[in-house]
């Protein structure tokens, strides 16, 4: 026995609106954390880069971010299976390098500031697989991401609608 309601399309939920746009009333905020974004990410490679700003922002909950960093890394030439798995990494160790096991862990350590310090393990793990110099560009990212985070979810910055080759 079918009803009408399983057979009609059952649209999508309406789209939120943002609460403000923040860049527009804060442009020198705005212009600055963009110059910030791009001094964080030097020597850095993009697809472990995009795969700190895609677990910050899963930890957030920065839809916005998550569109836009999922959309680049996809352009990067990140695959679809690691970025799905990445939400669940300690249970998927087997996608990732060590490297870049020690950047995501670092990524949450940093990121959840609210379970405490950056345990020195994990620092001292994350210092084992980087140089100084790239690992103080890391520490940068997390950090800058874990900023455009804060804005994205505060005035709820709305996902869906970034596109990585509009903004290369």
């Amino acid at each position: 026995m079918s009803s009408e309601a399983e057979t009609v399309d059952t649209p999508y939920a309406a789209e939120q609106a943002p609460r403000l746009s923040w860049h527009q009333y804060a442009p020198e905020v705005y212009k600055a954390m963009i110059r910030l974004d791009t001094a964080a990410k030097q020597g850095l490679e993009p697809r472990l880069y995009e795969l700190v700003k895609i677990r910050a922002s899963q930890l957030n909950h920065c839809a916005f971010c998550l569109d836009m960093h999922t959309r680049d890394a996809l352009a990067a030439g990140e695959s679809v299976e690691r970025i799905v798995q990445l939400s669940a990494w300690e249970e998927s160790r087997h996608f990732y390098t060590e490297k870049e096991l020690a950047a995501i862990e670092l990524t949450e350590a940093v990121t959840v500031l609210t379970d405490g310090f950056v345990p020195d393990a994990v620092y001292e793990r994350a210092a084992r697989h980087f140089e100084e110099a790239e690992l103080s560009q890391l520490i940068a990212a997390i950090a800058v991401i874990n900023a455009w985070n804060r804005f994205g979810v505060t005035t709820r910055m709305t996902p869906g609608h970034y596109r990585p080759e509009a903004h290369k």
